[in-house]
């Protein structure tokens, strides 16, 4: 039964029309230059200066038929905690003006999920004025580097080739620890009688999608792992976290400089962090005379290295090229009365706190769901998904739990199915059915717009078009 699926997928990828592949690719230092609030935290964190320095790298992909452009792309990995909507507004809005060529909505922007990137979004927390940049500065500031990232990219493009490959590289676990009543809380004690497991998986595969010239030189590295960059989350500091180490590594070995984009897979309930076996691990780190960023870069470097070596001798130069993009309508997840009520008397005991803005936002826009739900029924989530030659990518805004992710990866009609998360379009957690009765920060409503059901319609509606996208000529 297994032979006669593959033999089918591989006759429906040989029916699909191969096209010319014109690529260029580019990367650009996005690093503010004076102290900034830091992402993803509750409480206000001014940065006290910086690690390593943060960066945006781009893949512009045309595809030509006959010397004629048929389809495009942009594909673009951004070091920061999520893509938010003014960031969106300001790239694609410069883009639009310098580079007419391109439809803006086939630029695909990626954040790394680093912790300890710039704030995008004014009012989200109490940040000092006095010497500290303030996020609209950055977001202005972003929006021109990436769009002279892109111009880059687009601009070098020129006859290319691209190969694929897939390994094993140990970087994210589940999060979420589940106790005897039934419960489930994000990093929570193992060490405790009432400990009865990890709520679910962690997949340790790494994916990566290789460019290359025409006359067989490195040109980009796209390295997909499902787990989010916040290794070192809680730092006030500027770092792009491992993903910095993992490209150093990767170029010492390869090249140095190449494009590096960190694309994170489906991994709402996965992060880097242990939280048993904590103390051999440590000591691990001490014997390897490393730290754990730099342990997991050398994880992943060394393992797309190998991948990178292997795909080299399977460069493909005519390979079916086909992108769709969209607006998918999934149903918002319901707040309950007793869930408003809860969240209003979080909001006025929050608002007397010094540092309670955020967490007072997050609840306050619980109370708001609730007063709009009945007129707002759906939220629009962008998708896109492409086909290049055998390997899908499959987009979502949300932070993915990584059972959904499985699922499209199980379903998808490609050879490789890469599910990339936080993309444009907000949406916070999308949890689990199981994960919503367990509870806990990232499963409770105020985590998430969107629940089980949307869950499941988003992973119906990737399939469906990457199956589109397989389908022979006239079918």
């Amino acid at each position: 039964m297994r032979t006669s699926i593959a033999m089918v997928v591989l006759a429906a990828a040989a029916a699909a029309p191969a096209a010319e592949l014109w690529v260029g690719a580019a990367t650009v230092d996005i690093t503010p230059h004076r102290p900034v609030a830091l992402d993803g935290q509750f409480n206000t964190r001014v940065s006290r200066g910086i690690d390593n320095r943060l960066t945006a790298s781009a893949v512009a992909i045309e595809a030509r038929e006959g010397g004629a452009a048929k389809d495009h792309a942009v594909l673009v990995s951004i070091d920061i905690v999520s893509v938010r909507a003014p960031a969106v507004q300001a790239i694609r809005d410069r883009m639009r003006a310098r580079l007419p060529d391109v439809d803006p909505a086939r630029v695909v922007l990626t954040a790394t999920h680093t912790h300890t990137a710039p704030v995008t979004e004014e009012g989200k927390y109490a940040i000092p004025t006095n010497g500290v940049m303030q996020p609209a500065e950055f977001v202005a500031f972003l929006g021109d580097r990436i769009a002279d990232l892109a111009v880059n990219a687009w601009t070098q493009r020129a006859p290319a080739g691209v190969s694929w490959a897939m390994g094993q590289a140990v970087v994210g676990h589940n999060r979420r620890a589940v106790y005897a009543n039934g419960t489930a809380t994000m990093y929570g004690k193992a060490a405790t009688p009432d400990f009865r497991g990890i709520e679910g998986g962690a997949d340790a595969t790494l994916q990566g999608l290789f460019f290359w010239t025409r006359e067989g030189r490195p040109l980009a590295a796209c390295l997909h792992v499902p787990c989010p960059a916040q290794e070192v989350e809680s730092l006030s500091r500027i770092t792009a976290d491992f993903w910095h180490e993992a490209r150093a590594r990767f170029r010492a070995a390869i090249s140095n400089d190449i494009p590096v984009l960190g694309w994170p897979g489906a991994a709402g309930d996965i992060s880097p962090r242990r939280m048993w076996s904590k103390a051999a691990a440590e000591r691990m780190l001490k014997l390897r005379g490393l730290t754990a960023v730099q342990d997991i870069g050398r994880r992943i470097a060394g393992e797309a290295a190998d991948l990178f070596a292997l795909s080299r001798g399977d460069i493909r130069t005519d390979v079916a090229f086909a992108h769709r993009c969209g607006d998918v309508a999934l149903p918002v997840r319901r707040v309950t009365d007793p869930e408003a009520e809860n969240a209003r008397k979080q909001v006025e005991a929050l608002s007397k706190q010094a540092d309670g803005i955020r967490r007072a936002k997050w609840f306050q826009a619980t109370v708001d769901r609730h007063g709009t739900q009945d007129q707002a029924a759906t939220l629009p989530a962008e998708v896109h998904v492409l086909r290049i030659g055998d390997v899908a990518l499959a987009t979502n805004p949300f932070e993915l739990f990584q059972d959904y992710g499985v699922q499209i990866q199980g379903r998808s009609p490609a050879l490789q199915t890469l599910v990339i998360q936080l993309t444009p379009g907000g949406g916070g957690y999308l949890p689990t059915r199981r994960a919503v009765e367990g509870g806990g920060y990232s499963a409770v409503v105020e985590s998430s717009q969107v629940g089980p059901d949307g869950g499941q319609v988003l992973v119906d509606t990737t399939v469906e078009w990457l199956t589109t996208l397989w389908a022979a000529p006239g079918e």
